[in-house]
């Protein structure tokens, strides 16, 4: 009687044991795909603010070399930029 009480115990936490792993298989498995996600909208992000600086420097570098070429010729900036 001892004996099969005892084999009853141990199947029952083996079991338990098993669904602890599958619990903590699924937690580790969200975590990595939140964390995933986390980093694509930060690369999303980054990609946005890098594109939009390229955007004003080229803008600036234009005003400039209107300025230079203004500056140069003798005209006004608005007739260097039509240039």
């Amino acid at each position: 009687m001892r004996k099969i009480v005892l084999a009853a115990a141990i199947a029952t936490s083996a079991l338990g044991l098993a669904a602890c792993s599958e619990q903590t298989e699924d937690a580790a498995e969200a975590t990595a795909d939140s964390m995933a996600a986390d980093a694509e909208a930060v690369a999303e992000e980054a990609t946005a603010e890098t594109a939009e600086a390229a955007d004003e420097a080229a803008a600036a570098a234009d005003e400039a070399a209107a300025e230079a070429e203004a500056a140069v010729e003798g005209e006004t900036e608005a007739e260097a930029q039509a240039d």
